[in-house]
C-alpha cells in the first residue's frame, strides 16, 4: 500500500505540475496535451509513452485498493467488535481514509470519461484541444462541485498517506516525527489548491 501510494503521489505532483500550465494560455496548455502524446518519441510510438504511463498508474491504483481491502479484512478479523470509544490523537483525514479512497475511485472514472474519452463532456468534446475542454468543464456548477470536492478528498488521503508510508517503509522515527508531518502538510496543502486553481481561474475568468 506505501509504495503504491507514493507511486500515484508522484503522478500527483507532475499532474498538478501539468494541469497549471493552463493558466499560460491556450497554446502552451495545447502543446502540452500534445506532448503527452508524443512523449518518448523517437524511440516509441505515437501515444506509447502515454499508454505505458497509464498502465503502470492503473496497476497502482489497483495494488492500492487491493491492499486496502486486505488490511481492512484485517482489522476486522482482529477485532470484529469495534472500540467503545475513538482513539485520541487520531485525525478526521485518519478516520475518513476509506471514504474518501472510494470518493477518489468514483472521480478518477468520472474525470476519465470527462476529459479523456469526453463520454459525459458537457458540450462537444475536442480531440487535440484540452484547453478548451478544461473550459467546457469547468463552466458548469456540477462540474467544478466534482471536482473541489474530489481534490478536497485528495489533500486529506495525502496528510495522512504520506505520513503512513513513511513509517510503514522504516523512513519515520521520533527525531523525523516534526518534519515527515510538516512535509505531509505541505504536500497535501500545495497539491489541494493547485489543482483548486484550475476550476477557481476558470470560474473568475482568469482562464477563458
Amino acid at each position: 500500500m506505501a509504495v503504491s501510494g507514493l507511486v500515484m503521489l508522484a503522478y500527483l505532483v507532475a499532474h498538478v505540475a501539468g494541469n497549471l500550465k493552463v493558466f499560460f494560455g491556450p497554446e502552451e496548455f495545447n502543446a502540452y496535451g500534445h506532448w503527452l502524446r508524443v512523449m518518448g518519441a523517437p524511440v516509441l510510438h505515437h501515444q506509447w509513452g502515454l499508454r505505458i504511463a497509464r498502465i503502470a498508474l492503473l496497476a497502482a491504483v489497483g495494488a492500492h485498493a487491493v491492499s486496502a481491502y486486505q488490511l481492512s479484512r484485517r482489522d476486522i478479523k482482529a477485532r470484529p467488535t469495534r472500540y467503545a470509544h475513538r482513539r485520541k490523537g487520531s485525525s478526521y483525514a485518519t478516520r475518513t481514509m476509506r471514504w474518501g479512497g472510494i470518493i477518489l475511485a468514483l472521480f478518477i472514472v468520472w474525470h476519465v470519461l470527462d476529459l479523456t474519452t469526453g463520454t459525459v463532456h458537457p458540450g462537444g468534446f475536442e480531440e487535440g484541444r484540452p484547453y478548451q475542454n478544461v473550459i467546457d468543464t469547468f463552466s458548469t456548477w456540477y462540474g467544478n462541485t466534482i471536482y473541489i470536492v474530489a481534490m478536497l478528498a485528495v489533500g486529506l488521503h495525502v496528510r495522512h498517506g504520506f505520513w503512513s508510508a513513511a513509517q510503514t517503509l522504516g523512513v519515520g522515527n521520533a527525531r523525523r516525527e516534526r518534519a515527515l508531518r510538516l512535509t505531509a502538510n505541505l504536500l497535501a496543502l500545495v497539491l489541494t489548491a493547485g489543482f483548486i486553481a484550475v476550476p477557481v481561474g476558470v470560474m473568475t475568468g482568469v482562464v477563458n
